[in-house]
């Protein structure tokens, strides 16, 4: 059984940071989380994976790279995605999802299971 439930969603002014939170319970197979978001006008975008309880470091897309950060909470199952220096063009729903392995993070369609999205609005 797998569930991801995200949280953090909200409006903010460009240029201000924010946190969005996945609460994971998932089997012991499903350990790739990713961060992927819907904006309007564009396919889904993959913004970053970690695995869950592991010391390797996360994987990024390079459109958020210098902005984003993905981290975990330790003993627990939360993943966070930090947010700084927002644009309007980051305005979208914001989802987590998981897979096996974090061999295809970068894929869309890879991603098995998915949590319901939280809202992200940038104003300028």
């Amino acid at each position: 059984q797998v569930g991801l439930v995200e949280s953090g969603g909200g409006s903010v002014q460009a240029g201000e940071s924010l946190t969005l939170s996945c609460a994971v319970s998932v089997s012991s197979s499903h350990k790739c989380i990713g961060w992927l978001r819907q904006t309007p006008g564009k396919e889904r975008e993959v913004l970053g994976a970690r695995y869950l309880h592991s010391s390797s470091p996360p994987h990024y897309a390079d459109s958020v790279k210098d902005r984003f950060t993905i981290s975990q909470e330790k003993d627990k199952n939360t993943v966070y995605l930090h947010m700084n220096s927002l644009k309007p063009e980051d305005t979208g729903l914001y989802y987590c999802a998981a897979q096996v392995f974090c061999i295809d993070w970068a894929t869309a369609g890879a991603y098995t299971h998915w949590g319901q999205g939280t809202q992200v609005t940038v104003s300028s």
